[in-house]
């Protein structure tokens, strides 16, 4: 893998997207760059009344997500690989799934304005799921203020992801379905991943890993 990397996890809530990059920063020596979803103030309003605290949530990530980014520039941090899990064009994902028509446009102004400075990513690794599987992720994490969330929201937010992603062409990009895998508990998953991503060179990639068992044909 080339050098002066910058490397994007992205997936909906609960697919494993903290987890995988904090692993992945080991097996790359990548710097890592995490999002601290527990300072949002609003995160937990918006879980219990998703209309009336969508636009503070909102517009807290977007400002502390690009806030976050141009200080990774100012150091000069991309000497090494560099990890986030976390991708900034993907939270107008969020903004059109929740926001007013009138919100909206006021959030494309501020968008827009922030996202002018901040570099592409080398390579975005998307992290798919099927709704039921998030929702035992979700459920198995425990977080108290997740327990509030509806199904059909996270329904509409998978789906919007998966939208999002079949379109996208700004970057390379590496597509892989999770149902069927566990990069934390077993090191063969991740192993593997690790080789594809630095076999990644351009263009866009699906791939649907599936681990053979004792009792399945090689």
């Amino acid at each position: 893998m080339n050098e002066n990397r910058l490397i994007v996890i992205e997936g909906p809530i609960g697919v494993g997207k903290t987890s995988l990059a904090k692993l992945l920063s080991r097996e790359l020596n990548a710097e890592l760059l995490l999002e601290d979803v527990e300072e949002n103030p609003f995160l937990h309003k918006f879980y219990r009344d998703t209309q009336k605290w969508a636009f503070q949530t909102q517009l807290f990530f977007l400002l502390s997500r690009s806030r976050q980014l141009e200080t990774l520039i100012q150091q000069s941090l991309f000497s090494a690989v560099t990890l986030t899990d976390y991708f900034l064009p993907k939270d107008r994902i969020f903004a059109y799934l929740n926001l007013t028509e009138e919100e909206l446009v006021l959030y494309e102004q501020i968008y827009k304005l922030l996202n002018m400075t901040l570099p592409k990513p080398d390579l975005v690794v998307f992290l798919q799921a099927n709704t039921d599987a998030l929702l035992k992720r979700i459920n198995h994490r425990g977080r108290d203020y997740e327990k509030a969330l509806h199904p059909e929201y996270l329904v509409g937010l998978n789906e919007a992801y998966n939208h999002f992603f079949f379109y996208y062409e700004e970057s390379p990009l590496l597509v892989i379905q999770t149902d069927d895998i566990d990069f934390v508990n077993h090191p063969e998953d991740l192993a593997d991943l690790v080789k594809r991503i630095k076999e990644m060179k351009k263009g866009k990639v699906y791939y649907h890993p599936k681990r053979i068992t004792q009792n399945e044909d090689a």
